[in-house]
C-alpha cells in the first residue's frame, strides 16, 4: 500500500490553532522535555532579534522555526513524533506571554486585549455556547511514560503558575520565558507587540503529516541528524506500559529501568535484546523463512499480541544472560 504525507508550511498561530479540531499528543513513547535554559533562551532571542529588525507589525519578514512530524492517531489526535522539545517550548512561551498580558497594568489596552484574543485559541478550546476560554482543555497533552512533568505542564498550561521549587524543564524553561519577557517590556514596552504579533504570525513551521506511525517514524529519522532517533524499544515500552494496570505501572519502569542498565553495562541495549528474542520466537513458531523481518513490524503484529503472551521483561532478562555468556 502506498504512503502519503502532507507538507504545508503554516505559521505558529494558525498550526497551534489546530488542535481545537485535532490535539497535539506527545505520546507515551517519546523521551521527556528536555529543552535546557540555553536552548528556550536561543529560541526567545532569534525571535525577538527577527521581530524588532525585519518582522514585526509593519514589515512582512518571515522566520523558519523548523518542522513538525506527526501523524493522526486512532483518537483523532496529532501524535508528535518530531518536534516535540519546539512545540511544547512554543506553548510554554505563549503561556507566559499570556499571563503578562492579563496581569499587566495595560491588560485593558486594545493592544493587549487584542492578543490575549490571538493566544487563547492557540492553547485551549472555548466553550461552543459562551465562548469562554476553557482553561483546563488544552491543545496539548503530554503522555511520556514514568514523566511526573506531565502533570506539571499540564498545571502551568491550565493556570499560568510555576513551582519555582521544581527541578523539571517546563518549571525552569516557563519562569525563564516569564523573566525575559518582563525584561523586554521594561526595556521596550511598545516592541513586545511587535515580538508576540512575530511569534504568532511571522514565525513559520514545517507540519509534516504523515498517514500512519510507520511513515512518521521513517520521515523523522531520515531528517533528525541530532540526538538520538526513536527505537522500536520506546515503542514497546509505551504499548506495554498502557497494556497494565495503574497499579503494576510502577513496578513495570523499575523492571524496565534495570534491564536497561544491565543491558548497557553488558554493552547490548533493550532494542537488541528484542531482536534476539525474535529469533527464539521464531524458532518456537516453526518460521523457516530465510527473510528477517523487521523488529517493529514482527511484534506489531496482530496488535502487538507477541509483547503481551508472556513476561517479556523476563524473557528479554534470559536473552542478556545468554549474551553476556556469550560474549564472554
Amino acid at each position: 500500500m502506498a504512503t502519503s504525507i502532507n507538507v504545508n508550511k503554516q505559521c505558529v498561530s494558525d498550526l497551534l490553532k489546530s488542535g481545537r479540531a485535532k490535539p497535539f499528543i506527545i505520546p507515551e513513547y517519546q523521551r521527556p522535555y528536555a529543552w535546557n535554559s540555553e536552548q528556550a533562551e536561543t529560541l526567545f532571542e532569534d525571535i525577538w532579534d527577527f521581530a524588532t529588525t525585519t518582522g514585526g507589525l509593519y514589515k512582512n519578514g518571515t522566520y523558519f522555526l523548523g518542522s513538525i512530524v506527526s501523524f493522526e492517531n486512532e483518537n483523532m489526535q496529532q501524535e508528535v513524533i518530531d518536534g516535540q522539545q519546539r512545540i511544547t517550548s512554543l506553548f510554554l512561551l505563549l503561556r507566559a506571554i499570556y499571563t503578562k498580558l492579563v496581569n499587566g497594568d495595560d491588560a485593558n489596552t486594545e493592544a493587549a486585549q487584542n492578543f490575549i484574543r490571538e493566544i487563547e485559541p492557540a492553547i485551549w478550546r472555548k466553550d461552543n455556547l459562551t465562548g469562554k476560554v476553557n482553561f483546563s482543555d488544552i491543545l496539548l497533552t503530554s503522555k511520556v511514560v514514568d514523566n511526573n512533568g506531565n502533570e506539571i505542564l499540564r498545571n502551568i498550561l491550565q493556570t499560568g503558575i510555576a513551582n519555582p521549587a521544581n527541578n523539571d524543564n517546563y518549571t525552569k524553561n516557563y519562569i525563564l520565558f516569564q523573566e525575559l519577557y518582563n525584561k523586554r517590556c521594561a526595556e521596550s514596552p511598545l516592541k513586545v507587540y511587535d515580538f508576540i504579533f512575530a511569534l504568532l504570525n511571522q514565525a513559520i513551521l514545517l507540519p509534516i503529516s504523515a498517514d500512519s506511525q510507520d511513515t512518521a517514524l521513517t520521515i523523522f529519522s531520515t531528517l533528525n541528524n541530532r540526538g538520538l532517533p526513536l527505537s522500536d524499544a520506546d515503542i514497546f515500552k509505551a504499548k506495554l506500559y498502557n497494556n497494565l494496570e495503574d497499579t503494576d505501572k510502577k513496578d513495570f519502569i523499575a523492571q524496565w529501568k534495570l534491564l536497561d542498565k544491565e543491558a548497557t553495562e553488558a554493552k547490548e541495549s533493550i532494542q537488541q535484546l528484542f531482536y534476539y528474542f525474535m529469533f527464539y520466537l521464531r524458532a518456537k513458531e516453526g518460521d523457516v523463512s530465510s527473510t528477517t523481518p523487521g523488529v517493529r513490524k514482527y511484534y506489531s503484529a496482530d496488535k502487538f499480541k507477541r509483547l503481551f503472551s508472556c513476561n517479556i521483561i523476563e524473557e528479554l532478562r534470559t536473552m542478556l544472560n545468554l549474551w553476556k555468556v556469550i560474549n564472554t
